[in-house]
């Protein structure tokens, strides 16, 4: 699949380029919006084709039409996307730091982090 399609059915799920949502392969969503005079109208349309979306006409209040990922098209993002990079233990260490949102600087929290340890 070309990374262009990956893309758009990556976005359309909210999902990073490694096909994760906050460690998860659900997503928080499943649509995007194109109409005729957007660049990504002919690339959902040939997903759409291919049987990755599915297409919903604009309502009368719409301009844009509302593309829907399949269950066969969740498939093909989880087959697709690169796996997610290998960490370091201290990328790792960082990473928690971001999660907790504690407040504290970096160095504050390494030294809360070691003395629970």
């Amino acid at each position: 699949m070309r990374e262009a399609l990956l893309h758009i059915l990556q976005h359309s799920l909210g999902l990073d380029r490694h096909g994760f949502y906050k460690g998860s392969r659900e997503g928080y969503r499943n649509h995007f919006a194109s109409g005729p005079d957007c660049y990504h109208y002919a690339l959902c349309r040939e997903l759409v084709a291919m049987g990755f979306m599915v297409e919903h006409p604009p309502r009368d209040w719409m301009t844009y039409s509302c593309f829907v990922v399949t269950d066969t098209g969740r498939a093909a993002v989880e087959a697709q996307s690169p796996p997610e990079p290998k960490l370091t233990r201290s990328q790792k260490r960082y990473r928690r730091f971001l999660r907790v949102d504690c407040g504290l600087s970096f160095r504050e929290w390494l030294r809360v982090e070691a003395a629970y340890r």
